[in-house]
């Protein structure tokens, strides 16, 4: 059992302890909160160990830390959980930009502990089925990628929370959500070559946008339209078309709560058919990859390539840069640092 420590009790820190308090393979057994009496009421609720700080949790005989913070943190913490040789499982985004994401990929690197990304939808039985018919050709050549993931629960924050913040949140709806599709989009098309995207605040105040759409042309040529919204009510789609077959994923309930999925395929002559696939915990399924990986001390048993997580990164930076200037923006001109 890896024993890990969860930094930040904010919404999405609650579910991962909560998601975790079933497996055999990782739990939380600490936790760091910055608002102490939420902190020590969850950790007293929950059993957990309540520390004062993050250096504290650093000092701890743990295995691993889990990084529920807000992005601009990500970086320092990561390399300070590396430099106390614990693995650390980071929420998305690492960063949000490559060069912060490669200094941390690097300081996880030089002492050989794992790196972990909460992009739990690569864990998702429909997605893992898309990478599966690509593989084997059953979909021909890959041609184009459509994704939509959309919700509105940010419209409960407060005004000045970080997550509608420019600063805090960057690009907001492809931060918030969006990323997801995107990161699986460059993992089936290889990375990207170049992005045109657009974000506005149309029917908010959010200072980091409301409404997010992009044209991605994928490392292996086909093209990719990455969408998001933090201003409608939940939605989820997922489709891939090749040359000699078709796939959509729609989801029927958010991640945090899953019900399962809707998928449509067409495949060669056949006509187009509906499987309804039952709920599966993708979180946990990530988090638990994440343990084994970290048991064998190999990144490389990790299902998310490093170079995958930093081209998630180097495409996020590049949709954002592109967001701010209104032109194309072409990942080949971009450094590579590792």
């Amino acid at each position: 059992m890896i024993r890990a420590a969860i930094i930040g009790l904010g919404w999405w820190g609650k579910i991962i302890t909560k998601t975790l308090e079933k497996s055999e393979k990782i739990r939380v057994v600490a936790a760091v909160e910055p608002n102490e009496s939420v902190g020590r009421a969850f950790c007293m609720e929950s059993g957990l160990l309540y520390l004062p700080s993050y250096t504290a949790a650093l000092e701890e005989d743990l295995d691993a830390i889990i990084l529920t913070t807000p992005h601009r943190f990500h970086e320092d913490q990561v390399i300070q959980a590396a430099n106390s040789k614990k693995h650390v499982f980071c929420e998305k985004p690492l960063s949000l930009s490559l060069e912060s994401a490669t200094r941390a990929v690097k300081a996880c690197v030089m002492n050989d502990v794992v790196l972990g990304i909460g992009h739990e939808r690569r864990f998702e039985p429909p997605m893992q089925l898309v990478r599966k018919l690509l593989q084997d050709g059953a979909l021909g050549e890959l041609l184009q990628i459509e994704g939509n993931f959309s919700q509105n629960k940010l419209l409960k924050l407060p005004p000045d929370n970080w997550r509608l913040s420019r600063a805090g949140a960057g690009c907001g709806p492809l931060t918030a959500t969006g990323i997801h599709l995107l990161d699986m989009a460059l993992s089936l098309g290889g990375g990207a070559q170049s992005i045109y995207a657009s974000n506005k605040a149309l029917a908010t105040s959010f200072e980091s946008g409301d409404s997010f759409s992009s044209h991605i042309t994928l490392a292996n040529g086909a093209v990719a339209s990455i969408n998001a919204l933090l201003a409608t009510p939940f939605y989820s789609r997922f489709a891939v078309f090749g040359s000699r077959g078709w796939i959509e994923i729609r989801d029927k309930s958010h991640v945090e709560a899953p019900t399962g999925w809707t998928v449509l395929s067409s495949l060669g002559e056949q006509e187009p058919t509906m499987v309804e696939y039952p709920a599966t915990d993708p979180v946990l399924a990530n988090l638990e990859a994440f343990a084994t990986a970290a048991r064998q001390g190999s990144q490389q048993s990790y299902p998310i390539p490093i170079e995958e997580l930093l081209n998630t990164v180097d495409a996020y930076e590049a949709a954002y840069e592109s967001t701010l200037n209104g032109q194309i923006v072409h990942l080949g001109s971009r450094p590579k640092l590792l």
